[in-house]
């Protein structure tokens, strides 16, 4: 029996894929200790974890989180090298009443990674993006205001560095911490297919394809009677009554179903008089809806697309962020979404419409869908 410790961010579309794996090693004997957050404990002691809660070593989320998220480097440096420290006595006691056999850290998580360096523990990431390395990061186009950040954080960013230096973690610099090698293990949910340069990467990375929890994806879709648009920014950057207003305006009265998924801080009263074809909820069962949807307009986070292409659903691409630009431009590169090109709702009207009723899109899909279900 193995003893594996989990580290992953507070993020759902980070910590979803890996429940089922804690519970495929559950179920095999070995003990899996996941240090997360509250709001996970209950589907991580349902796969069979040991939830160590780790709220008390987070530093306090920034007020304008929906702005800088994705955006502002030097606040995520400063976010892990806080955490680490901060941990860094529990982990010590939990090391002293025995060691791990490996740790699994999420790619951003990089206080797991740190404390598998400090101890010597062999080390597996865990991406739930596209792998990155020299290639294949230049698909993520920073824009200009996210340059200058990362440039005016460098300060911030060395200064952290150095502290975590001083509270024994060996750094070398900023690439050896966030970058793997291709001699890192890491699993990457979905297929060499979709992964942008893959000819790139060793055999060391697995491309498994996309983690759904067991029962969630062989369901059998329902009869409908017409067309259904799911329209859903995530649980992060998802505060945007204008958009949804206009989501509302393009979709409306028509001869389609449409679910909107707002997220928990948008206020459905704001959104003013809902047409009868539209239902609006905080939030919804994804895989249930994508199951029996005909488009859906995403931000186009890793997880949403992996779980619309399992189900071969093509996308309208609406990308909040350089990450979700560099997903999107291989959704539209290999024909199986869209990108919209501004938020105003004839634009919104015309992107479904050509992505329901184009040629190419629901083949190319189906395509990478057979990719994700075939990677094992």
């Amino acid at each position: 029996m193995a003893n594996i410790w989990f580290f992953c961010i507070p993020a759902h579309g980070h910590t979803n894929p890996t429940v089922a794996v804690v519970r495929a090693l559950t179920r095999r004997g070995h003990r899996v200790r996941y240090y997360s957050f509250e709001e996970f404990r209950e589907k991580l002691e349902d796969a069979g974890a040991e939830f160590v809660p780790c709220e008390a070593y987070l530093p306090p989320a920034p007020a304008d989180l929906d702005k800088k998220a994705g955006k502002d480097f030097a606040a995520l440096i400063e976010m892990v090298a806080d955490t680490a420290i901060g941990m860094q006595e529990r982990i010590e006691q939990d090391v002293g009443a025995g060691w791990p056999d490996c740790i699994v850290s999420d790619s951003v998580c990089l206080w797991g990674k740190l404390f598998a360096q400090r101890y010597g523990v062999p080390f597996v990431c865990s991406t739930t993006t596209f792998a990155f390395n020299q290639y294949s990061a230049r698909r993520m186009k920073q824009g200009l205001g996210e340059m200058a950040r990362m440039v005016l954080g460098m300060g911030r960013i060395n200064a952290k560095l150095g502290q975590l230096r001083a509270n024994g973690f060996p750094v070398k610099d900023l690439i050896s911490l966030i970058q793997n090698d291709n001699e890192t293990d890491t699993i990457v949910y979905t297929s060499r297919q979709f992964q942008p340069m893959a000819e790139t990467f060793s055999q060391r990375y697995a491309f498994v394809g996309p983690s759904l929890d067991e029962g969630e994806c062989e369901a059998e879709p329902t009869d409908k009677e017409r067309p259904l648009v799911y329209v859903s920014l995530g649980t992060v950057l998802n505060r945007q009554t204008g958009f949804y207003r206009e989501c509302i305006r393009a979709l409306g009265g028509r001869e389609l179903d449409v679910v909107l998924s707002v997220g928990r801080e948008t206020d459905p009263a704001a959104l003013g008089a809902i047409p009868e074809n539209v239902t609006v909820q905080p939030y919804v069962d994804q895989l249930a809806v994508l199951r029996r949807a005909d488009v859906f307009l995403t931000h186009c986070g890793m997880n949403s697309v992996s779980e619309s292409l399992w189900y071969g659903v093509p996308m309208v691409l609406f990308p909040q962020h350089s990450e979700e630009e560099a997903v999107a431009g291989r959704v539209e590169e290999l024909g199986a979404g869209l990108r919209l090109k501004n938020t105003r709702a004839a634009t919104i009207r015309a992107a479904v419409d050509e992505v329901l009723h184009g040629e190419g899109y629901r083949e190319s899909a189906a395509a990478i869908r057979e990719s994700l279900r075939t990677a094992g």
